[in-house]
């Protein structure tokens, strides 16, 4: 796609609204706290950005959305992200703005790429791999700092009083305690939500017309 076709009043209008609900989801109930992490539900707006718009709309819709988690990181951190923000902050950084942004990026790619033999083995694939590769990232950011895991999986056992982490190899509590619920519930909500959302979409799209 062209920058010429990109820019267009419709292809503008759609990414001003989908980045709209990317900020007032991230900022203002798009997260539950879960344990020690949060839910998050912002990645629905940026597979429909993947799907409508290509996949830098994509990563732009995911980059928007890792700022505003910084933003909440540096101004009131708690939990797990006071940990990783006080002991690792340049990889806090790194975590925050490269996790959604390539999983949109890949949404993208794998939408146009499989859309030409299949449009919905596509659309699911597309809302499968932003949740997948946001989790792929964050456990790779979560392997460098050893010490905020640590610190994490002791906050965990002793305040939380979540006693099944206790003697867990880093690798094994990251899993379990920091991944394994909040990306089973992603994937879940991604694979109803955001194809059923692309369908509406398009079935307006053709009443209205291009």
């Amino acid at each position: 796609m062209t920058t010429k076709k990109f820019f267009t009043a419709k292809n503008v209008a759609t990414l001003g609204v989908l980045l709209a609900l990317v900020v007032v989801l991230q900022a203002f109930g798009g997260a539950i706290p879960i344990g020690a992490v949060q839910l998050n539900f912002t990645l629905i707006p940026i597979v429909l950005g993947a799907l409508l718009l290509g996949p830098w709309a994509g990563g732009f819709l995911g980059l928007a959305c890792g700022v505003v988690i910084l933003i909440q990181v540096i101004i009131a951190p708690a939990g797990f992200y006071y940990i990783i923000w006080v002991n690792d902050p340049v990889i806090t950084v790194i975590t925050c703005l490269s996790k959604t942004t390539l999983a949109g990026i890949a949404a993208g790619f794998l939408f146009k790429l499989i859309e030409k033999k299949n449009r919905y083995v596509a659309v699911f694939t597309a809302s499968a791999i932003v949740p997948i590769i946001n989790t792929g990232v964050f456990i790779l950011c979560c392997l460098w700092m050893n010490k905020s895991i640590g610190m994490t999986q002791d906050w965990m056992v002793n305040d939380l009083g979540m006693t099944q982490f206790l003697g867990l190899n880093p690798f094994v509590f990251i899993l379990l305690g920091l991944v394994t619920f909040n990306f089973f519930v992603e994937l879940g909500v991604n694979l109803i939500v955001a194809p059923g959302l692309h369908t509406v979409y398009k079935v307006v799209e053709k009443r209205i017309g291009k």
